[in-house]
């Protein structure tokens, strides 16, 4: 596995690599995390034999902008990490904001996906009605002051896991910038949910039964848009299912991308 920087146009990329023949999967993270999250995940898919790649997305972990450097967007980022890589075409899984930035590249970047696992993530869809549910599911300043950990971890894991919980509240303090970053990164387009009918790669969108941000039947909303989406609702499940039921999340994923 190669692990350290890499170098882009006004920025630095830490990233991990499995290397390898395999096909490509590249991994990202939520707002609150960094690569280091997907502790579960890399031992997993890079022993099923494919070529994992995780990194930490600007404003993220180790990853830093160059001086006067413009945040620019991070799925520009991603299409020039691909470049820099050799990936041509490959897998590509987001959770939560990373959903968000995978929506974003999909949208631009089409030929690229050979596949896209959108898990436990609001999408970005701008359309008002939508932005208004959110705001019904997550009402400010309410919301937003709860613990990170309260609205990322499901009750069940909080309760039955205490040690996993404190890991990620370890792991959510380690992935903080060092030197955050002035002006958060933009979107290349504007997510509706009729830019999603454009969306021809095969899907897999999946959420927990107790995650505040994307219940289930925000994830309908989404499955009624893309075409090739299939759907998977995690039990006692939570914001994180890739760290609260990695068993299930990682056998989906690989089952999932068998077939594509």
């Amino acid at each position: 596995m190669h692990e350290g920087y890499a170098e882009l146009p006004g920025r630095r990329l830490w990233c991990r690599d499995s290397g390898g023949g395999g096909p490509a999967l590249v991994l990202l993270h939520a707002r609150s995390g960094s690569s280091l999250f997907w502790e579960k995940q890399f031992p997993v898919f890079a022993g099923a034999g494919l070529r994992v790649v995780a990194y930490d997305r600007v404003g993220h972990g180790r990853s830093t902008l160059n001086p006067g450097g413009d945040a620019g967007t991070a799925a520009d980022d991603l299409e020039r990490l691909a470049v820099h890589l050799g990936l041509e075409r490959f897998h590509l899984l987001g959770t939560a904001a990373g959903g968000i930035v995978a929506t974003d590249y999909a949208l631009s970047f089409s030929k690229r996906i050979r596949s896209l696992v959108i898990a436990n993530s609001i999408v970005g869809v701008q359309d008002e009605d939508y932005v208004a549910l959110g705001k019904r599911l997550r009402p400010a300043p309410q919301f937003d002051a709860l613990p990170e950990h309260f609205r990322e971890l499901g009750p069940q894991y909080r309760a039955a896991d205490p040690q996993g919980e404190a890991r990620w509240i370890e792991l959510e303090h380690a992935s903080r910038p060092k030197t955050p970053l002035g002006a958060k990164q933009g979107m290349r387009n504007r997510v509706t949910f009729s830019s999603l009918e454009s969306i021809r790669a095969p899907v897999l969108l999946l959420t927990g039964d107790a995650d505040l941000y994307t219940p289930p039947a925000v994830l309908d909303l989404f499955k009624t848009r893309i075409a090739h989406a299939q759907t998977l609702i995690v039990e006692n499940c939570g914001h994180s299912a890739y760290w609260e039921q990695p068993e299930i999340f990682n056998r989906a994923v690989l089952e999932f991308l068998k077939k594509n």
